[in-house]
């Protein structure tokens, strides 16, 4: 069974390649996957600069460009914390918010959420983290409904790389939109008992699409909605809503993991999930999903159930769970085991599947806002990978890791630059002046930057952003299975022999390491050697059989991580 499974899913893949060739649409970006995946965003519109971080909505502010019409692009001369002073909303479609050309420690928004009420939106490398700060006496506002960023009904989104955490509703809810990715994002921390109306909350998100796909996120410290899947309760047409659910990384969820799905088709794939002290037992505790039949109080009949295809799923702590996904499958009611799919539904035109625990390497080293990730993200990772916690009991008296404000674990960081970093541009065309010249392009020409000379598919301004996030896209994917089944290895490390059996493990990379560290599968650190060169040797002890993690830190701040398969 399990070999006709891979089969399909390989099948399925390589006649989706295929279509992409004949098709030869533009991805978004490089690393554009799923069912958003040929989003244009502002492709060849006009270059806005951010230059302050105030929120006026005077020229230079991200509001100002935001509420422009047009096809546009944002970039960022200045880094740190724009404290929006209300609601953001993107009315106008055609948009590209690149956050990777913010200079030293980058973007972040607080203190309201961000509404997509457009379609054509790309997004990439911004930290949504809203927080309570702003709630204190503010009773003019409804602040049950605050996500940290938040759409639905639009279409051709996609969401790359970004950090979302401390709403007081969900941190990020996306449903009923048409073509639509999120991936590589880091979804956490929601705030349990804060501002809300009904009181205890903590949710991640509710998610959903016709089609959507949600890929290499992590979920981490939310009580429920890991997620919970909106099903078609809204718009009635059960056969679209279709979503691909793969290579997330869910931890330490408390009264729910993901659970919903009224109407619509789930492929729900090598995920991978590990409970924390907020649930260390009961069946909630491995549990993967809970679907439930609708209660016919919205736009469909009473007693619509979805259809769900689970498969490639780690349950750490739950072997029988890992082995057989269905018995963490539990449903609420009765129901029909026509609701179980051995296939998978149909993947999106381009989706690589890793496999579980290589997704989870991948995810914990590059998701979020990662080009320079900062110490939020930093700390939550390290509570995923160690299977820790930072708070036992937040402000308000929630447990189990939850916090209810962002002050339980030490508010906002400081994002600094420096200003003599920014690069020139001259002719205000999106790319600095020695890039342009080094490309052979006018310095003071501002429209080579909305033509496709360098490499006849993307504008030049997009190959320069493309450059400014290819560190972290280029080496995201480890042992990512293609539609050929091949291994994507990480070609700037290599550690060896692998398989080990025992005496010296060497490590070479093409730059410079700062340390090496080993772990268990389950978190636990075995071992650690800090270093300041491009190579490394272990002695190592005898290890038990079997794969370990393997952390490689280096210089400029990205950690490597790969595995490490020790033989008897």
């Amino acid at each position: 069974m399990r070999k006709n499974r891979i089969l399909t899913i390989l099948c399925v893949l390589v006649s989706n390649i295929f279509l992409l060739q004949i098709f030869a649409q533009i991805l978004a970006f490089p690393g554009a996957e799923g069912d958003g995946m040929y989003t244009t965003g502002g492709r060849g519109g006009k270059i806005l600069y951010v230059t302050k971080l105030t929120d006026d909505g005077t020229t230079g502010t991200l509001r100002w460009a935001i509420n422009q019409s047009g096809a546009r692009i944002i970039m960022f001369k200045v880094a740190g914390i724009i404290p929006l002073t209300s609601e953001l909303r993107i009315k106008n479609g055609n948009l590209t918010i690149a956050g990777q050309s913010a200079p030293g420690d980058g973007i972040c928004l607080k203190n309201y959420p961000v509404v997509i009420q457009a379609s054509n939106v790309i997004i990439r490398f911004i930290r949504f983290r809203m927080g309570d700060e702003a709630a204190a006496g503010n009773t003019s506002y409804s602040w049950d409904g605050a996500d940290a960023i938040w759409g639905r009904n639009q279409s051709n989104i996609i969401i790359d790389h970004c950090s979302m955490s401390w709403s007081i509703d969900e941190c990020s809810s996306f449903y009923d939109n048409k073509n639509f990715t999120l991936q590589w994002c880091v979804i956490a921390e929601s705030l349990r008992k804060s501002v809300h109306g009904k009181g205890t909350h903590g949710y991640a998100g509710i998610w959903g699409g016709a089609p959507a796909t949600f890929h290499h996120n992590l979920l981490a410290f939310h009580d429920s909605r890991n997620p919970r899947f909106c099903g078609s309760r809204y718009s009635n047409s059960p056969s679209t809503e279709r979503v691909n659910f793969t290579n997330n990384v869910i931890y330490n969820w408390g009264s729910n993991s993901g659970y919903g799905g009224e109407g619509g088709y789930y492929n729900m794939m090598n995920n991978y999930y590990r409970s924390g002290i907020a649930r260390s037992s009961g069946s909630t505790s491995y549990r993967i999903f809970s679907p439930n039949a609708d209660d016919g109080t919205n736009s469909q009949p009473k007693g619509v159930w979805g259809h769900f295809h689970l498969s490639g799923n780690i349950m750490i702590n739950t072997p029988s769970v890992t082995d057989n996904n269905w018995l963490g499958f539990q449903p609420v009611g009765t129901y029909s085991d026509t609701i179980k799919s051995e296939v998978p539904f149909d993947f999106p035109p381009y989706l690589r599947l890793q496999r579980a625990d290589s997704a989870y390497l991948s995810v914990t080293a590059f998701a979020g806002a990662s080009l320079k990730r900062d110490a939020v993200d930093t700390r939550i990772i390290d509570n995923v990978v160690n299977g820790t916690v930072t708070v036992t009991q937040g402000s308000n008296g929630s447990t189990g890791g939850f916090i209810d404000s962002q002050a339980d674990v030490g508010g906002w960081p400081e994002y600094t630059y420096d200003p003599a970093t920014v690069p020139t541009d001259t002719d205000g065309d999106g790319m600095p002046d020695d890039w342009e010249t080094a490309k052979g392009l006018n310095p003071n020409d501002a429209s080579d930057g909305s033509t496709k000379t360098i490499d006849g598919q993307y504008t030049n301004v997009e190959v320069y952003l493309n450059e400014l996030a290819a560190p972290v896209v280029n080496r995201q994917y480890l042992d990512a299975n293609t539609a050929v089944n091949e291994v994507y290895a990480n070609s700037s490390l290599r550690i060896y022999p692998n398989p080990f059996k025992s005496g010296n493990l060497n490590i070479k990379a093409a730059e410079k390491i700062n340390k090496v560290e080993f772990y268990t599968l389950s978190g636990a650190k075995i071992s650690e050697k800090e270093t300041n060169g491009t190579e490394v040797s272990f002695t190592m002890q005898q290890l038990n059989a079997g794969i370990y993690i393997v952390k490689v830190k280096m210089e400029d701040g990205i950690i490597l991580p790969t595995l490490l398969i020790v033989e008897p």
